[in-house]
């Protein structure tokens, strides 16, 4: 089914289901409504809505239990709970990538989760101290223009591309979570000093823009032969027409290169909440059968974690990535951010 169709009839039902709030702005639209006795979850969301709006109404339908939306960016909503701490009124948050987890739990915010959620995703998706849970994943890759870049010119190390054959030839889109978790992930493999000099390097060679479709049209447009971005921004546009990337391949790098650096989206529920034993419920929802088949079936195409749901047949399969261990716990955001400040990124 095409993600749009799929969209369309969660939509009908989603109505019934979530509250939701402008992005970051916290004034919730709609009613405040809870059943007899059913309190209604807090969601501070940085994953897609989109996505959301397709797993939340099951969970409403399985657990009696609303969920009301607030959403925002990785670090934008991060902070927030940072700063409002104890008290916070999030039960859950959710994040696209992991090092906005790391900071929120680097201030002792989350709650254990349940034995049983943390067993139902690999232990390398979460951290060992079980705070959270990586729930949904997506791989780092090259998308190249096929008339500019003959395959025996692909890279095999993602640092190759600060080197001077590059010069002129790659974007990327420093400004959001997506890429600076991929930093992140080179400077946790290969040290800060190592990490300095490829931002520097892909500052003189690349061309900087706003977002991975941007850096994905650039690619097919010709106006650079090759652009960093996460896999599923590729499969979507195929799937849905191909207009904006029938002139492009994906580059894979494989071999526990940085370049093969397999970004978490986190789960976690917030000590403070007030409702903790249904966001916990939610979290399992999340990460188990139900959830994990609802974001493997979706418009979104990201890999779902739990070994026991495949990922659409429309990508490649997960277990052909070769990504590098990384212990997620270990991603630094404002190691990141002050990195790319320094190389002039951000």
């Amino acid at each position: 089914m095409r993600g749009r169709a799929r969209l369309a009839a969660a939509a009908v039902t989603i109505a019934l289901a979530v509250t939701t709030t402008a992005c970051g702005d916290g004034n919730d639209t709609g009613a405040d409504a809870t059943s007899a006795g059913t309190p209604t979850l807090t969601l501070y969301n940085a994953q897609h809505e989109e996505l959301l709006r397709e797993i939340v109404p099951g969970f409403t339908e399985a657990t009696g239990i609303k969920v009301r939306m607030r959403n925002g960016s990785d670090f934008e909503l991060a902070n927030q709970l940072v700063q409002e701490g104890e008290a916070s009124p999030a039960d859950v948050f959710l994040t696209e990538n992991s090092p906005a987890m790391t900071l929120v739990d680097s201030r002792g915010l989350f709650a254990k989760l349940d034995d049983a959620t943390l067993a139902q995703v690999p232990p390398q998706f979460s951290p060992a101290n079980g705070r959270w849970t990586g729930f949904a994943a997506r791989s780092t890759v090259l998308a190249y223009n096929t008339d500019a870049v003959e395959e025996s010119e692909l890279p095999t190390s993602i640092l190759e591309l600060a080197e001077p054959q590059w010069e002129g030839r790659i974007s990327f889109s420093p400004s959001g979570a997506d890429f600076q978790a991929i930093v992140s992930a080179v400077v946790d493999l290969e040290g800060e000093a190592a990490a300095r000099t490829w931002l520097e390097g892909l500052k003189a060679n690349g061309t900087v823009y706003d977002g991975n479709n941007v850096v994905m049209n650039s690619v097919n447009g010709g106006q650079v032969d090759a652009g960093v971005l996460y896999h599923y921004y590729w499969y979507r546009d195929q799937e849905e027409s191909g207009a904006n990337s029938d002139d492009t391949a994906l580059h894979y790098f494989g071999g526990q290169d940085p370049g093969a650096f397999i970004s978490v989206s986190g789960a976690g529920v917030l000590k403070s909440s007030d409702n903790a034993d249904e966001a916990q419920e939610f979290v399992k929802y999340l990460s188990g059968l139900e959830g994990q088949t609802t974001l493997a079936e979706s418009y979104a195409l990201e890999y779902p974690l739990n070994p026991d749901v495949p990922a659409s047949p429309a990508i490649k399969p997960l277990d052909e990535l070769e990504p590098p261990t990384i212990e997620m716990s270990g991603l630094n955001g404002p190691v990141v951010i002050e990195l790319m400040q320094e190389a002039g990124l951000l």
